[in-house]
């Protein structure tokens, strides 16, 4: 059939495994979100972020609304945000967001995750002091956008810094500035924005190329796990 067909097979087949991942993991975060503050979006802000994120990954509308539902079902799981943290390859270390319903399960996961990958956990909040949390909302720079204009009104509502990358900004901010960055944007009738919790390195190191593709292995490994949200590493 041709290598044009082959390409566009092979790109089609990774959007699918991409999203296969990206959206139970989305999924989770709406219904955690709903089942903490509520299922109406207007009067929960961190539903509506939740469903921000989702959109901009073009979820359905439908997974979204099953997600809400889920919040309020009889059978609705319990689950609990836990940190873990680990050494990689190098020396790298790893900090491991999850949602999980089940801890037993996950640790097991990620100790066999990380031995077979080259590295190790270590105790939890062991570091945590290696990386600070911080607020950060994503949105591109769409025509007319005046940035500097943007970057002034977002200093008075938590802005600590704010930086352009292939037509992307990306404002920083203490993680408790979260609520009042993200609404700020949004009121600035911003479209496609994103807004997450990140943990940036306090102290980050530089690492050969080996030593990547063997970091970036185990990454991938982790954030393949179901009960995985986020993962950060101190790789500059």
């Amino acid at each position: 059939m041709g290598r044009a067909f082959e390409y566009r097979r092979a790109a089609k087949e990774k959007r699918w495994d991409k999203m296969s991942k990206i959206f139970p993991k989305l999924s989770r975060s709406i219904t955690m979100a709903a089942k903490s503050g509520g299922p109406d979006p207007e009067s929960n802000h961190s539903l509506r972020t939740a469903i921000a994120n989702a959109k901009a990954e073009n979820m359905p509308k439908d997974n979204i609304d099953k997600a809400i539902k889920r919040a309020s079902g009889k059978d609705a799981a319990e689950f609990s945000e836990v940190n873990y943290e680990g050494k990689g390859p190098g020396g790298v270390l790893i900090f491991v967001e999850t949602a999980t319903d089940n801890t037993n399960r996950t640790v097991a996961n990620l100790k066999t995750i990380f031995s077979k990958n080259g590295g190790e956990m270590v105790q939890t909040g062991s570091l945590e002091f290696m990386f600070s949390r911080k607020a950060v909302v994503q949105f591109p720079v769409a025509e007319g956008i005046d940035i500097e204009e943007v970057e002034l009104e977002l200093i008075d509502h938590g802005l600590e810094e704010m930086e352009v990358n292939e037509g992307t900004a990306y404002a920083y901010g203490d993680f408790t500035a979260f609520g009042t960055l993200t609404a700020a944007v949004e009121k600035l009738g911003i479209e496609n924005v994103k807004a997450k919790l990140q943990r940036i390195p306090t102290s980050p190191v530089e690492i050969d190329e080996a030593a990547m593709e063997e970091v970036e292995k185990l990454v991938d490994k982790l954030e393949d796990d179901e009960d995985v949200q986020a993962v950060y590493t101190n790789i500059a």
